[in-house]
């Protein structure tokens, strides 16, 4: 297996594109180059001891993404039945070693997590985990997250990702998000979630509007999201509606520091806290599977 920061990685290939992954710490895709630059941010000193805490690459969130509150404390959910329990905040996945199946060709890989390897106090249902990364071209990346109920009640969910796109920080100025119709909204400091305002068909990534914001969709959208990077020549989709997906629920903004030479756009079926607030929160019916698809692609540079 390639090595790379000194661990054994999988990696995909197509053409001029690279992706890098690695299942044993939380499914982890690390970094996308095409044509030999990154459009998926991986930062030089990385800290292997804690991945899950590292910025870059495409965090799993799994089962509950953002955060969840009980009495003010992050961290905790009241299951069904009124008990409350333990589960850390963007659920446990990015945390838990998957297995790895890759293809053949070497261009796709495909990630489960069993629940037997979960903490059934935190999460007491059974279930299969699926992430794929597929190389469809040395443009275009499909990103299926698939879970399958093994268990006799209905299983409570509400996944996403957390895509760090590369990006210089003094390039946020020029470079533009466009999304289909959405309304704009955020989480207080109380758990709660704002009541929705009229979003923008375009906006600027250093618009300070959407910062840690969460452009909740008119239904299935019409048209990808786009981020137009001028400074690096640089168009990257995100189509969201990709035939037998369920729908995603909101794509979400942020990033982490003005000097941050990355910006985040995550796609996410529900919004934080839905376990309690409904908003977006799915169930999967005993014996049923749910299917979460997308592609990102990335246009041709400048000249």
């Amino acid at each position: 297996m390639p090595t790379f920061q000194q661990h054994e990685i999988h990696e995909l290939h197509a053409g001029a594109s690279l992706v890098r992954i690695a299942p044993q710490f939380g499914g982890r895709l690390l970094s996308w180059h095409v044509d030999g630059e990154p459009v998926i941010f991986w930062p030089d000193s990385a800290d292997w001891s804690n991945v899950a805490r590292v910025r870059g690459g495409n965090p799993i969130l799994f089962p509950f993404l953002g955060r969840h509150l009980v009495d003010g404390q992050i961290g905790r959910w009241r299951d069904a039945s009124g008990s409350v329990r333990d589960l850390p905040m963007h659920g446990f996945a990015r945390d838990l070693p998957f297995a790895a199946q890759a293809s053949d060709d070497g261009t796709a890989l495909t990630m489960t997590l069993d629940s037997h390897a979960t903490p059934r106090a935190d999460y007491p249902f059974d279930f299969r985990f699926d992430v794929t990364y597929r190389l469809v071209d040395p443009h275009t990346l499909d990103v299926v997250l698939t879970t399958a109920n093994l268990g006799s009640a209905p299983l409570p969910y509400y996944a996403g990702h957390h895509f760090y796109f590369a990006l210089p920080h003094d390039e946020r100025h020029t470079t533009t998000l466009e999304l289909p119709p959405t309304q704009r909204r955020h989480q207080l400091a109380d758990g709660t979630i704002s009541a929705p305002e009229p979003g923008d068909a375009r906006y600027a990534l250093d618009d300070p509007r959407i910062h840690d914001r969460f452009h909740c969709l008119d239904g299935v959208p019409s048209g990808p999201v786009r981020i137009t990077m001028p400074g690096r020549g640089r168009t990257i989709e995100i189509a969201l509606d990709v035939p037998g997906s369920v729908p995603w629920y909101a794509v979400t903004t942020w990033t982490e520091k003005p000097e941050s030479d990355f910006y985040c756009v995550e796609p996410w079926l529900g919004l934080p806290d839905a376990i309690h607030n409904g908003l977006g929160l799915r169930h999967v019916a005993p014996g049923a599977t749910e299917t979460a698809a997308l592609r990102l692609h990335v246009g041709p540079r400048a000249g």
